[in-house]
């Protein structure tokens, strides 16, 4: 639906540095597309560069208006909130922005496209990411069959980087010219990539399946990026099993927070056990008594935003001798670690 030429404003208000703004930060670091503008009156005059620890200089703005005097064609909804139900008070924005004739790219679960159907001009379109776009047969393990390196990240919990480590890996899997593909299973990656499954808007019976369609058209390459979602270890997520299942992974990729021990509210009761604990149990489940192939967590992705550099490098270094296993921040540090580990797998 996106064409590269269009240029894209991020809306994020009250959200630039919350966890709820990952759509956005997601678009700021890999969207091809110019971005003009990001909308967030709390933090107007700002610049992303100067504020976040992303490397594109996208000025922050009061308003749509000014967004649109910045040359925004497309507004991009940034935040993705627990549920992805879109809030009653965002819609005197989406509704300003589709009388001034910007198309809109929706992650919510809510369908825009059919409320503003008959309000959208030639040349306007919207986008809901999360419509599926095919119904999958049921799931049959063929994903085994393929042979080559097929790689899930998997969490402690939502959003501790899941996404951000594949498409890192995936990165540099292409600079080392390994022919790589990158299946988005989530909103953002969808939109990254202008493909994928928007797997928690599958009934449950077709999910695997889904995964597996997407796993086995992409056979000719000989690493496959699974993007992962959820988290075994959360009481509200059963995203992690049909990942697991339609791809038949071969690599798993442990993604932590560094600075959390318990789960995020509302579930910060659930302690986080030890990674080794957390490691045996995806691979356990992931070769379900041999019944699938031999899978291993091959590194661990640890997400570090939150300590400075002397912390950041004390959590990498305790986990390596925890796990024994190759352990970095693929945002500060690069992907290099995981992906030698990879190669060498």
């Amino acid at each position: 639906m996106l064409d590269n030429s269009s240029k894209v404003a991020i809306y994020m208000q009250g959200h630039l540095f919350t966890e709820n703004g990952k759509m956005g930060y997601g678009a700021l670091r890999y969207l091809p597309n110019e971005i003009v503008a990001v909308i967030d009156s709390e933090n107007t005059g700002k610049n992303t560069k100067d504020c976040l620890s992303i490397n594109r200089s996208v000025p922050v703005v009061d308003s749509l208006d000014s967004a649109i005097s910045h040359g925004a064609e497309v507004l991009l909804l940034g935040i993705a909130n627990s549920g992805g139900k879109i809030p009653e008070s965002w819609f005197s924005i989406i509704d300003d922005a589709v009388l001034k004739g910007l198309s809109i790219i929706n992650g919510l679960h809510d369908e825009l496209a059919i409320k503003y159907k008959d309000s959208l001009a030639d040349n306007q379109w919207i986008w809901d990411v999360r419509i599926p776009q095919f119904i999958p047969k049921i799931a049959t393990g063929k994903a085994q069959q393929i042979n080559n390196k097929r790689i899930l990240c998997v969490g402690t919990d939502m959003a501790s980087g899941k996404m951000t480590t594949s498409l890192e890996l995936f990165q540099w899997a292409k600079k080392n010219k390994i022919k790589s593909s990158f299946i988005a299973t989530g909103q953002i990656g969808i939109t990254l990539t202008g493909k994928g499954i928007p797997l928690d808007a599958y009934k449950v019976d077709y999910a695997c399946g889904a995964v597996e369609q997407m796993v086995l058209e992409e056979s000719n390459s000989d690493w496959i990026f699974i993007e992962g979602q959820g988290s075994l270890l959360h009481p509200g997520s059963s995203a992690t099993l049909p990942l697991m299942r339609g791809s038949c992974a071969t690599h798993l990729i442990l993604c932590h927070r560094a600075d959390l021990n318990n789960l995020r509210p509302p579930v910060e009761h659930v302690k986080i056990p030890n990674l080794n604990e957390v490691i045996e149990l995806n691979e356990t489940l992931a070769k379900a008594c041999g019944t699938f192939s031999e899978t291993k967590v091959v590194g661990i992705s640890l997400n570090t935003f939150n300590l400075d550099s002397i912390s950041a490098q004390k959590a990498i270094d305790f986990w390596e001798s925890e796990t024994n296993l190759p352990v970095t921040d693929v945002v500060r540090y690069g992907p290099e670690k995981i992906g030698v580990a990879l190669k060498n797998s």
